[in-house]
């Protein structure tokens, strides 16, 4: 974690995308938690899974996260609280190392804070609502790292970025958008990034588009 951490204090927005917060945007505040962790299989990463019905990003692999609320102290107090209602995270498990630089998703005009931890005391996870989570996953980071999991996932209106491949038993979940873009980016920033071939690509599967199973056939 030294690496990580010692990295997420040192990067800038510019190190992670072009987009960054303007100053006459009035973009809404939100933060969302990389919470790193010792697992069954070592060194892990928390991600959730967005239920596959939602009308905003359905399906998508993201972390716990939302907006910052009025009656949040800070970003992090808002990541720790929208953590322990998605997924059960008890703040009390987690130590906070860092903050990384504001982000800006320009298509809902969000300005968001990673707030970068590690749970010190592993305990229970899991989902809490199922109209907004459709899995928990405790990713290994050594699973993130493998060049065969790294692939180019390209959407239907052209543009295309880094994603993950991840395993849920006998299903291939796709880690792609904001939250693949920024892990590529931390781990290109320490160093820890391993050789891969960009050109294996994968399509964006309808579920994540809003597309029902049978509007496909």
């Amino acid at each position: 974690m030294l690496p990580i951490r010692d990295g997420a204090r040192s990067i800038t927005g510019e190190d992670i995308t072009k987009f960054l917060p303007p100053e006459d945007a009035g973009a809404r505040p939100g933060a969302v938690l990389m919470l790193f962790g010792e697992g069954e299989h070592g060194p892990d990463l928390l991600l959730t899974e967005r239920a596959h019905d939602m009308r905003s990003h359905p399906g998508q692999v993201s972390f716990p996260g939302g907006s910052v609320d009025p009656t949040d102290a800070s970003p992090i107090a808002a990541a720790l609280r929208e953590a322990q209602e998605e997924v059960g995270l008890d703040p009390a498990w987690v130590d906070v190392l860092a903050t990384l630089p504001e982000l800006w998703l320009p298509p809902s005009n969000f300005a968001v804070t990673p707030v970068l931890g590690w749970w010190r005391e592993n305990g229970p996870v899991g989902v809490v609502d199922p109209a907004e989570v459709h899995a928990v996953y405790r990713t290994p980071i050594a699973e993130l790292l493998d060049p065969a999991n790294r692939v180019t996932v390209r959407h239907p209106n052209g543009y295309s970025s880094p994603g993950f491949l991840m395993s849920d038993g006998d299903r291939e979940v796709l880690l792609w958008g904001f939250t693949a873009g920024l892990i590529t980016k931390l781990f290109d920033y320490v160093g820890l990034t391993r050789p891969w071939d960009d050109s294996v690509t994968r399509e964006l599967p309808g579920y994540m588009l809003g597309v029902r199973q049978d509007e496909t056939h």
